[in-house]
């Protein structure tokens, strides 16, 4: 046991053993890194701070949304494996995610370059959403919540404690909630959350790893819910001029402050930035239009020497952004767009003109032939009442068949 940390090296209800490394530590709970004795796995286990215990009412709610989220199976979240209680203490057993918070990631390396903030964007709204179509709200979206691999994949963490507490009877202090730079205007005014408040937070994560900032700060948590509330968020052009004006008004979108402006759900606004960064790369395939230069180059590998060769060749675009791929799309895309498709079906309108006179022609032909074609003369002698030869009918003379 670790005198500065008494739950490190314990064990909980002879399963889950703490191992004396403490991976994270908020206003809600200690998280650490475990080992799983029944099934042999390394896991996260997050035990609740005992100030958050004492009321029965709160963890009845707590183990109800906890069991929902173990419901959730998404990439893009972290898995709950369980959930339980020894001695008093309350935990989460979660998946073990090795990777690091993309708080930190910000403060370290932001702004990203646009490719890599908008695949981060994605990513969790892809998680987010899952959890949107089955009924769970966040309510606690922000990048300390979102676990980032060293591969690039994220993962949204802590569904179920933020929703517990938001209906928790206990006060609720600085401590538990963190700072609410990531609340949306209708929780800083006290109303329930919805899934477009979980939209808003993750645009005001959009908008800090596209600037290295957040939209609103202020030296006091009723200074900032107000900001939230009533003020209007700096365009992102004032800090960063490298972003596009349609990427702007998208993530002004999501920061409005009535619920019903922005997109509903977070699967809908993941639909519209992977529209965005499609367009976007096939429009600037070959110009880096949506590069940021003074992104850290730690995230962005260095581009390989033109060949002596070829000198007119550009270099290759970072491997982020998936450049032969995209050129090749590109280039097929705008091969199709060359095709003369009026021509086309004007040609074929002309051809079903022509096959459709061959018909018409036929029964023209067969009305002539008929019409010129003259009756047969009778044999010789033989009499046929009102019958004249065509010689007489054309000379007009009698003919001693006439009666």
């Amino acid at each position: 046991m670790n005198a500065s940390d008494p739950y490190a090296g314990e064990t909980l209800n002879n399963r889950y053993r703490l191992l004396a490394v403490q991976i994270g530590s908020g206003g809600m709970a200690h998280v650490y890194k475990a080992e799983d004795l029944a099934l042999g796995r390394v896991v996260a286990v997050k035990v609740l701070r005992e100030s958050l215990t004492a009321d029965p009412e709160f963890l009845a709610r707590f183990q109800r949304e906890a069991r929902a989220a173990a419901s959730l199976s998404h990439p893009n979240i972290v898995t709950v494996h369980d959930v339980g209680q020894d001695r008093g203490r309350y935990y989460i057993v979660m998946e073990y995610v090795d990777g690091q918070n993309l708080k930190d990631l910000i403060r370290k390396e932001a702004p990203f370059p646009i490719e890599r903030a908008l695949d981060l964007a994605v990513q969790i709204c892809a998680g987010v959403g899952y959890a949107h179509r089955a009924g769970i709200v966040h309510c606690d979206v922000k990048p300390q919540n979102v676990l980032v691999t060293p591969d690039g994949r994220a993962k949204v963490t802590d569904f179920g404690i933020a929703r517990a507490l938001s209906s928790a009877t206990i006060p609720l202090s600085e401590t538990v909630w963190g700072t609410p730079h990531y609340f949306a205007p209708e929780q800083a005014a006290g109303k329930p959350p919805t899934p477009a408040s979980d939209v808003y937070a993750i645009g005001v994560i959009l908008y800090e790893m596209l600037t290295g900032r957040l939209p609103f700060d202020a030296d006091s948590y009723t200074a900032l819910a107000l900001k939230h509330i009533h003020e209007e968020p700096p365009p992102l052009s004032q800090f960063n001029p490298h972003i596009p004006a349609q990427l702007e008004s998208i993530v002004h979108k999501v920061l409005a402050k009535e619920p019903s402006a922005r997109y509903r759900t977070a699967e809908q606004f993941g639909r519209i930035l992977i529209s965005y960064r499609r367009e976007a790369l096939l429009t600037t395939a070959g110009r880096p239009v949506i590069r940021l230069e003074e992104a850290p180059s730690a995230v962005r590998p260095p581009a390989p020497p033109a060949p002596p060769r070829r000198p007119e060749v550009s270099p290759a675009r970072p491997a982020a952004i998936r450049t032969p791929p995209v050129a090749d799309e590109g280039e097929e895309a705008e091969e199709e767009a060359e095709i003369d498709w009026l021509g086309i079906i004007l040609g074929a309108l002309a051809l079903i003109a022509i096959l459709g006179l061959f018909p018409l022609w036929a029964i023209v032909y067969r009305a002539y032939t008929t019409r010129s074609t003259p009756p047969p003369a009778p044999p010789p002698g033989a009499y046929v009442p009102g019958y004249r030869p065509w010689y007489a009918q054309a000379e007009g003379l009698p003919v001693a068949w006439d009666k």
